[in-house]
């Protein structure tokens, strides 16, 4: 056997041991004699969810919690998990530490089901109703090394006497081209839970480009939000719905049609973005529909409309 497995046996054993030696204290009517007689157990019971994880791969409670995230990504984690892996009872400190210091896109259950009213949550087998407050889903296993620093700024936005939409959208020109998560955003608006629809009004009423993996960016995990420039869409754009808008950035395999650029190809020095043409103009009866639409970057997009001035 191996030695974390000796371990376990051997507290186990001893957790037993208690438990039984803990059925005389049962007969006594002394209150505080059986409190303390049941302190070891809870002492040892600890100890045992804390062997079931190698010492050799986490040495702090903070450790043991994110190596149990990182093994079952995408899962519901339950707070109780938690508390049985990391030993601490303190143990939703640490699940913030872990997102706001370490930058593990990590989401509570209140984020998700918020997330998840606004269709910006495309996790199979999760019924997202049913999550608790102390659930959690680690949304991505790539650890987000800029994220301290933009909790900082989060920290300084979120103390404006602005409304929530002025919040947020500060918040994504603060990181303009960056990925932010919807902890972030929700933090931002001082954890009001109108937060995603007043993202998704940005990007729908107000033309931000404004993406996730279900708008416009398959490369994006599952609850990113990037706003791609400062660059918003003519009025007459923002009334393509979501569904044609996917449909033919599917269709035309997320690049543009004209110069076959994708944001596989994006970098700072050209911060270009996918957009939707009309090819019969908007001003000439044109339709949002996917037939009539297709997709170009914003370089071409622009280089279309100059050609027909």
């Amino acid at each position: 056997m191996k030695k974390r497995e000796l371990d376990s046996e051997a507290i186990r054993k001893k957790v037993k041991s208690l438990i039984d030696n803990f059925e005389e204290e049962l007969k006594g009517k002394d209150l505080r004699q059986k409190v303390l007689s049941l302190v070891p157990v809870f002492n040892h019971l600890r100890e045992l969810g804390k062997s079931l994880l190698s010492k050799e791969d986490v040495s702090s409670a903070r450790d043991r919690i994110i190596f149990y995230f990182k093994k079952y990504p995408s899962f519901v984690i339950n707070g109780d998990e938690l508390l049985v892996v990391s030993g601490i009872q303190e143990y939703a400190r640490r699940v913030r530490e872990l997102r706001v210091q370490f930058g593990w896109s990590i989401i509570s259950g209140v984020t998700a089901k918020e997330m998840a009213a606004e269709s910006e949550l495309p996790i199979e087998n999760i019924d997202v109703n049913k999550m608790k407050p102390n659930d959690y889903i680690l949304l991505s296993a790539t650890q987000d090394r800029d994220a301290a620093h933009r909790w900082n700024i989060a920290n300084e936005i979120r103390k404006r006497k602005d409304s929530v939409r002025a919040k947020i959208l500060e918040y994504f020109k603060q990181n303009i081209g960056n990925s932010v998560t919807g902890e972030e955003l929700r933090y931002v608006a001082n954890n009001k839970t109108e937060w995603a629809r007043r993202v998704r009004e940005l990007r729908t009423e107000f033309g931000w480009p404004i993406e996730t993996k279900n708008t416009g960016r398959p490369d994006l995990h599952v609850g990113a939000y990037v706003l791609e420039s400062l660059r918003q869409s003519p009025e007459h754009d923002r009334k393509i719905s979501d569904p044609v808008r996917g449909t033919v950035l599917r269709r035309d395999k997320y690049r543009c049609v004209q110069c076959d650029w994708s944001h596989d190809n994006w970098n700072r020095s050209d911060p270009r973005h996918l957009e939707l043409h009309h090819k019969k103009e908007h001003v000439k009866g044109g339709e949002n529909t996917e037939e009539n639409l297709i997709t170009v970057c914003t370089v071409c997009h622009d280089e279309i409309h100059r050609k027909k001035k």
